[in-house]
């Protein structure tokens, strides 16, 4: 459930950076009042939080242990 809640907080990230080096537009600042807002700065380190945690989907094993099939192939 992390790992899902993180990638989602990740897609709004990248959505904002997008939109601003498209548009020089911040989605997150417009709607919460501007960049030194409490709220986009809790968002901001949020999303800071998210790609932290996801570093780690990048070291974990991505086999899936079943009963009926085995984890690799061999």
């Amino acid at each position: 459930m992390l790992d899902k809640i993180s990638l989602i907080l990740l897609i709004i990230g990248g959505l904002n950076w997008g939109s601003v080096g498209v548009f020089q537009f911040d989605i997150v600042a417009w709607i919460c009042g501007g960049q030194t807002s409490i709220i986009s700065r809790i968002i901001y380190t949020l999303v800071a939080l998210a790609a932290i945690w996801c570093i780690s989907l990048l070291f974990r094993d991505d086999a899936v242990f079943r009963e009926d099939k085995p984890a690799f192939n061999e």
